[in-house]
């Protein structure tokens, strides 16, 4: 593994860490979204799936068996799960920076009106893991936006990941 990404790694691991907590309320509401509001969100970024898992996921499961997981629909702002946990850092003053610490590899996160925090992760397992997705350019994209996202959600030890499909390319 490259340096580089054993960094990203320790990065997301000790994220995942911070996000533990459970969620009161969005830090510094004051700090508004770009696009969308938890009413009327600024767009879709995921169809939901109709199974939990892809077939690659399944096939990549400990005895062909991912750990529990369910399908749902979460309206969130698009966030730089890092500098969001770091330095509670979000909405229209925040996009440009955001924008790039996710174009350098940092964790894509979805903040919930309730300040519920996802990690957001494209659900294709195989695809994924050999750079056959393009997740990443859309959260770019929508960073500061408040978007409707469906996927499956799964959570372990009260860490929230909520896994995005539809975005292996073509």
């Amino acid at each position: 593994m490259s340096g580089k990404k054993v960094v990203i790694a320790a990065l997301v691991v000790a994220c995942v860490m911070l996000a533990g907590a459970s969620a009161r309320d969005i830090i510094f509401p004051n700090m508004t979204p770009e696009k969308g509001t938890f009413d009327n969100p600024a767009g879709v970024l995921a169809k939901k799936p109709s199974t939990p898992w892809s077939q690659t996921t399944v096939a990549a499961g400990v005895d062909q068996k991912p750990l529990p997981g369910k399908v749902v629909t979460v309206v969130g702002e698009i966030i730089d799960y890092s500098c969001y946990l770091q330095l509670g850092k979000h909405g229209t003053k925040h996009r440009d920076c955001g924008q790039k610490c996710l174009k350098n590899g940092m964790p894509i996160g979805l903040v919930t009106k309730e300040g519920k925090l996802y990690l957001l992760m494209e659900e294709e397992h195989d695809p994924r893991r050999d750079g056959l997705t393009d997740f990443r350019k859309a959260a770019i994209d929508h960073m500061a936006y408040v978007m409707e996202v469906s996927g499956t959600e799964s959570e372990v030890d009260g860490q929230r990941a909520l896994y995005v499909r539809g975005y292996v390319k073509k």
